[in-house]
């Protein structure tokens, strides 16, 4: 009888969806954007197609995302949204798919619900969740099982998960709301301040990805932006510079190396002495701002690793941890 339903295991993240399908690898990576019809409540784009209208539509059409700071904020269009992403992944099935999810190690019972009850309305027979620092650490190759300590920093869009693993289970862990959407935030914040020039979100991000730093680098890079003069009210082009973009960055950058140190702190010293052996290792697309690594090494004196498919590494250990869901059916009933 259970051939037939699927296993799908959903990073759902702030800024992206990713979906793994036991058997067949990543099968989906799409943006958490949602465009609604205001007055209908009818959903008009999901993914990739919502993204393109963020800070583009009229009065009638909201395009928002569901998730912020790595919960859910509006509970409906999530709803709506897996069960789109779901259809998409499985299309018609005959028997429910079993879903595991990754939520932020620091969430709520009310927020785990939330997750558990919007999976289950989207169409999931069965909702499991998965803590992403552990599934970040299963996807960037690491065996947890082992009484050894492995310290996982996975940076995504909504919240930054700090954790030190040790025999399958966090011994320390922290969640910060500071992640890829705070980093965007300061660049806007910093252009309206030093150019005096409004800018969105998309525009922030793609500074972020194409000159963002958080350590000097040797050679400064430049990008070209448009955006609103709040002088006069036009549109208006300005260079930026990456030293610029350090300055904008660092603040939040900072935040990130203080909660890992925090972490550090409260660890046990046989877990802190194998982390210093075996470094720590950072997971997630926040991560891949340029120089957070190097900041990271130098505030801690500890080797940092970039993990080898960082933006997928939360979806891939939610894929192998799906292995184990009939051990975990066995075992617990959620």
């Amino acid at each position: 009888m259970f051939g037939f339903g699927q296993d799908i295991g959903i990073d759902l993240g702030t800024a992206t969806v990713i979906a793994y399908v036991k058997g067949k690898g990543i099968v989906l990576r799409e943006p958490s954007v949602v465009a609604v019809d205001r007055n209908s409540g009818d959903v008009l784009a999901v993914g990739q197609e919502a993204r393109r209208m963020l800070g583009r539509t009229p009065g009638n059409i909201i395009a928002t995302r569901p998730l912020r700071e790595g919960v859910i904020s509006d509970y409906t269009v999530t709803e709506k949204m897996l069960k789109y992403f779901i259809n998409k992944v499985c299309g018609k099935f005959i028997f429910a798919p079993r879903i595991m999810i990754c939520i932020p190690s620091q969430v709520t019972e009310v927020e785990k619900r939330a997750v558990i009850d919007a999976a289950s309305q989207a169409g999931a027979r069965k909702v499991y969740l998965i803590e992403e620092p552990i599934a970040a650490a299963i996807g960037a190759g690491i065996d947890i099982s082992k009484p050894c300590g492995n310290m996982i920093v996975d940076i995504g869009g909504g919240t930054t998960d700090i954790a030190v693993i040790s025999l399958g289970g966090s011994v320390v862990s922290t969640s910060l709301k500071v992640a890829g959407d705070k980093l965007d935030e300061a660049i806007v914040k910093y252009i309206k301040r030093k150019h005096n020039i409004m800018i969105g979100e998309r525009t922030a991000e793609d500074l972020k990805i194409n000159i963002g730093c958080v350590y000097p680098k040797i050679q400064d890079v430049e990008m070209d932006i448009r955006g609103r003069d709040l002088a006069t009210g036009l549109p208006k082009t300005v260079t930026v510079y990456s030293s610029e973009m350090l300055e904008a960055l660092i603040e939040p950058a900072m935040m990130i190396v203080d909660a890992v140190h925090s972490v550090l702190e409260r660890t046990p010293p046989e877990l802190a002495s194998d982390i210093s052996d075996r470094g720590i290792y950072m997971t997630g697309g926040g991560c891949l701002v340029d120089g957070l690594d190097k900041l990271l090494q130098e505030k801690t004196g500890i080797n940092v690793m970039i993990a080898e498919d960082a933006v997928s590494c939360v979806a891939l250990g939610t894929g192998k941890a799906l292995d184990n869901l009939d051990a975990l059916d066995g075992k617990t009933k959620k």
